[in-house]
């Protein structure tokens, strides 16, 4: 099996960063700080505090960036820690996470007609994501926005495999009864 060969365009300044720069430190913030607010939104759901999980998650990866060994991209790597943080955010909102039954049903996803028409679909679901218990909404943000699998939203919260996908799942029948409650059918 060939190991996967990846190239981080930002190489050379991740670098300098871990020699003292502060010039490379700050162009690794521009560069990355707005999808990293974007990460931290997604998961709590609210800017000032998104905006406080960033600023953390940068002080972090830039305190601990002589220990990045640069097998991953540094966005990556970074993408990581903000949602880490993003996710001890939400614990201290006492979100909890429970083992839950396998009686789900599943629920058809449908193929949007036109960009215009999907993009309005999109801004409705995102609205109707708002609705959700927090532990749905955490789960499906991290499953279809951020693309983390199952088996690692379990790792990340400390829950099994079958019930990220039986937090999704409910997630996902829950959104669309949301859905179908403001007449937005599927």
């Amino acid at each position: 099996m060939e190991a996967a060969l990846f190239i981080d365009k930002h190489y050379n300044l991740v670098v300098e960063c871990k020699q003292g720069s502060k010039k490379a430190c700050y162009e690794l913030y521009k560069l990355y700080s707005k999808a990293m607010l974007n990460v931290a939104f997604r998961i709590v759901g609210n800017v000032g505090e998104a905006e406080d999980v960033l600023q953390e998650a940068f002080l972090d990866a830039f305190k601990r960036i002589k220990d990045f060994r640069q097998e991953t991209t540094f966005g990556l790597w970074l993408k990581q820690i903000v949602v880490s943080r993003s996710i001890n955010l939400l614990r201290k909102r006492k979100v909890e996470l429970v083992e839950l039954g396998d009686d789900i049903d599943n629920i058809a996803d449908e193929e949007p007609d036109d960009e215009e028409e999907t993009q309005y679909k999109v801004a409705l679901i995102k609205q109707a994501m708002n609705e959700l218990p927090e532990g749905y909404k955490l789960v499906i943000s991290l499953y279809l926005l951020e693309g983390y699998d199952h088996e690692e939203i379990g790792q990340i919260l400390g829950i099994t495999e079958n019930t990220s996908r039986t937090q999704f799942l409910r997630a996902k029948r829950k959104l669309s009864e949301i859905l179908t409650r403001k007449g937005i059918t599927q």
